[in-house]
């Protein structure tokens, strides 16, 4: 047998500097902000001293939270949305209204002692004073907000600024794979107009607590994102979303601006901020075929702004309005709400709550 290698050290080298640390801090920043992860960008600080200092300068950030404990705090009793989901509607939108007065707070713990002390028990704003020249903050809660069976589709994308500026809602109630070369009769009901079972089997009331729910679950958001705007006035881009994809929360630099000198108008009955007076746009088409292999029943795309009266987003164009529908959403969803927005639209008027 041959003797076993030995490494050693190149003595050349050693009498040479750490490549790494010949990089300048900008350098080394954007490297940082690449990783965007709070808990790596964590690792990252207690890997130097050079790190540490900087890390808080991070300007991209990216913050998971794994669960949801109650407001008071109580780490041994948390609410965990990753378990499974009721498989009615109607019930759990009875209990989205206890959902309202849940904070959602990171509580990762690691196996040894965690290298930012925050991540252990504290809330995301807690743990984002470690950082203070954020501009671009994505929050992902660990599902989705609204509970649905098995088989339906349901996204929301939402955008506000002191309050709701735009919303558009997403549902099927079915989503199936389409078998290769199958074909798809038309319906007899889709001439292109709300057929009458629409009314009469309950889809209408459906879609009611579909949009119900998905702007209870963009207010409660949006009223949790107080202390973080307050505290990082250098924030240009917030997006706030979750793991299953369901809903999307977005404040852009005119809207975080909007946000931080107009006072919030708080719902009298949890915490949540109060949703306007809307107006909204249904569409809706009984089957539709998408990209993939992918076919939608039921398929409705609601589009849905603030009255103009009383608004403060009233002088949003309505390109601009298709523009925020059409970029709603991705892959196949997106040529779904393309393919809605061509259907006869109906128009619904909601008073705030």
């Amino acid at each position: 047998m041959l003797p076993k290698a030995r490494i050693h050290a190149d003595p050349a080298l050693e009498l040479e500097d750490d490549r790494f640390d010949c990089l300048p801090d900008s350098i080394v920043l954007l490297i940082l902000n690449k990783v965007e992860d709070v808990r790596s960008l964590g690792r990252c600080s207690a890997a130097s001293k050079r790190f540490n200092g900087l890390v808080p300068l991070v300007h991209d950030v990216c913050v998971k939270i794994d669960h949801v404990v109650a407001v008071d705090g109580d780490a041994e009793d948390p609410l965990n949305l990753s378990s499974p989901k009721p498989r009615n509607i109607l019930s759990h939108f009875l209990k989205l209204m206890l959902f309202t007065i849940i904070k959602p707070f990171h509580n990762a713990r690691g196996a040894g002692r965690p290298l930012f002390p925050q991540l252990a028990h504290h809330s995301p704003a807690q743990v984002l004073r470690s950082f203070t020249h954020v501009r671009n903050l994505h929050i992902e809660l660990p599902s989705g907000d609204v509970g649905t069976e098995d088989g339906v589709l349901l996204k929301w994308r939402a955008e506000y600024g002191s309050t709701l500026q735009n919303c558009v809602i997403l549902g099927g109630t079915r989503v199936d794979r389409k078998p290769v070369g199958a074909e798809h009769e038309p319906s007899s009901e889709d001439n292109g107009s709300m057929p009458e079972s629409f009314y009469t089997n309950g889809g209408l009331k459906l879609r009611v607590v579909w949009t119900i729910s998905s702007l209870i679950a963009a207010s409660t958001r949006h009223y949790l994102l107080r202390s973080i705007i307050k505290e990082h006035p250098t924030l240009v881009s917030l997006v706030l979303t979750d793991a299953d994809g369901q809903g999307t929360l977005t404040m852009g630099a005119e809207q975080l601006k909007d946000f931080r000198e107009n006072q919030l108008s708080a719902s009298a009955c949890s915490n949540r901020t109060h949703v306007p007076a809307c107006n909204m746009k249904l569409k809706y088409a009984p089957y539709l075929e998408l990209p993939g292999g992918i076919a939608l029943q039921g398929a409705t795309l609601v589009a849905i702004k603030p009255s103009t009266e009383g608004s403060n987003c009233g002088h949003i164009s309505r390109k601009e309005t298709d523009a925020f529908i059409s970029g709603a959403f991705d892959g196949p969803f997106k040529f779904a709400a393309k393919a809605l927005m061509k259907r006869r639209t109906y128009l619904l008027e909601m008073n705030g709550f």
